[in-house]
């Protein structure tokens, strides 16, 4: 018997243990990778080594919960145990005071109301506006706000549920899970479609090129704040969209 199947064993004896251990030591480093990989993405106030921590939890969950029979690696499964341990870990952090939460939700309402009013996506000073601020003290929201941004694109924001929670992990082959998805992606590609150029710009670069804000500042020859603030509001853009066209759009009750 192997070294893994005593690990994955029903009997918790000395070699299973030992097996455990082993497992763990082997995938510490992909544990690193993926806290490095999300902690580039986070303020500097965020520690490394608390995220992986909270790495090593989703691991250890992964490690006693893989079932080889599934015919899946288990590095493969580990990832999704481990990313969505340390996700969980910073949403019970609550760093953003309730303030910017709340300006946060202005922002995104603002956007609404006036693309509604303009028949098109508003400018930095159209938003302003609509807030009934300065450009200024809309900028400095959008540079408050980098700190609650962490979820992805799709999720519903502050207090709002995931939209691909309604995409369940099991059955991805069905017809309407299939429908599901496909409905998604066309409504977020439209709606990315919608935002500023220099806007799509930025989140192609930060979510798809998986470059760091200081590299994109790099590459499009512009501050560092200035890139966070874009990308802010880009996001803040695509909820606003999502939240009033997704929450119409018929959904799977399967």
């Amino acid at each position: 018997m192997s070294i893994g199947q005593l690990a994955y064993g029903h009997q918790y004896d000395e070699d299973a243990a030992q097996g455990r251990e082993f497992l763990v030591l082997q995938h510490l480093s992909q544990v690193r990778t993926i806290a490095r990989q999300i902690h580039n993405r986070l303020p500097d106030s965020v520690c490394l080594d608390d995220l992986v921590s909270a790495g090593v939890v989703g691991l250890l969950a992964a490690v006693d919960n893989f079932d080889p029979s599934y015919n899946v690696q288990l590095n493969t499964y580990a990832e999704r145990r481990i990313r969505g341990a340390i996700m969980d870990s910073l949403r019970d952090l609550d760093w953003a005071p309730r303030e910017t939460r709340k300006h946060s939700k202005m922002i995104e309402d603002a956007i609404h109301r006036a693309r509604q009013r303009f028949g098109r996506e508003p400018s930095d000073d159209e938003i302003a506006s609509e807030l009934g601020v300065t450009p200024d003290q809309h900028r400095q929201w959008l540079n408050d706000a980098q700190g609650i941004d962490l979820q992805r694109l799709e999720s519903g924001g502050d207090g709002q549920p995931d939209l691909l929670q309604f995409l369940s992990d099991e059955g991805e082959s069905l017809p309407s899970r299939l429908f599901e998805r496909a409905e998604l992606e066309r409504v977020l590609t439209l709606a990315i479609e919608r935002i500023p150029k220099i806007e799509r710009t930025v989140l192609h670069l930060y979510y798809f090129e998986e470059l760091t804000l200081r590299e994109i500042g790099t590459v499009m020859g512009m501050h560092l704040s200035r890139i966070g603030q874009l990308r802010v509001q880009a996001v803040l853009r695509l909820r606003s969209h999502l939240d009033k066209v997704w929450t119409s759009v018929p959904r799977s009750k399967h």
